[in-house]
């Protein structure tokens, strides 16, 4: 699937991770909106509707990533938006994004636990981007 021409809405407070999983986007033909955090990831918002998303879960606040999923939803109801977290790694917790009713209360179309393979990433992407 081609990315051209596609913004895609990066946030991570992980500035490496930032860095690396932009380069390897941007080599797909994403156009790569970066944010080191939610309240970054909202005044771009104010300013630009991105394609897709790909926000960190746990930022600012343990739930940044909720928080801005459910904002990105509530502003832009069509954009995809994909959570990746090492919640499950780092604190044991499991949830998901697979049920309408999982979606309903995390507001994302897909989790991902971290670390990602880029891989498992291109695949949510190429299916949410399909629709």
């Amino acid at each position: 699937m081609s990315y051209q021409g596609k913004s895609l809405l990066l946030v991570d407070d992980d500035v490496d991770l930032l860095d690396q999983l932009s380069m390897q986007l941007a080599a797909l033909g994403f156009d790569i909106i970066k944010a080191d955090g939610q309240s970054a990831a909202e005044a771009i918002l104010e300013q630009r509707r991105p394609d897709i998303a790909v926000v960190d879960l746990m930022m600012e606040h343990e739930d940044s990533g909720f928080v801005l999923a459910h904002r990105i939803k509530k502003r832009y109801a069509k954009t995809p938006v994909i959570v990746v977290t090492a919640v499950t790694s780092e604190l044991g917790l499991e949830f998901g994004a697979a049920t309408a009713e999982e979606r309903s209360w995390v507001r994302a179309d897909a989790l991902l636990n971290k670390p990602v393979r880029m891989e498992q990433l291109q695949r949510e992407l190429d299916r949410l981007l399909a629709d």
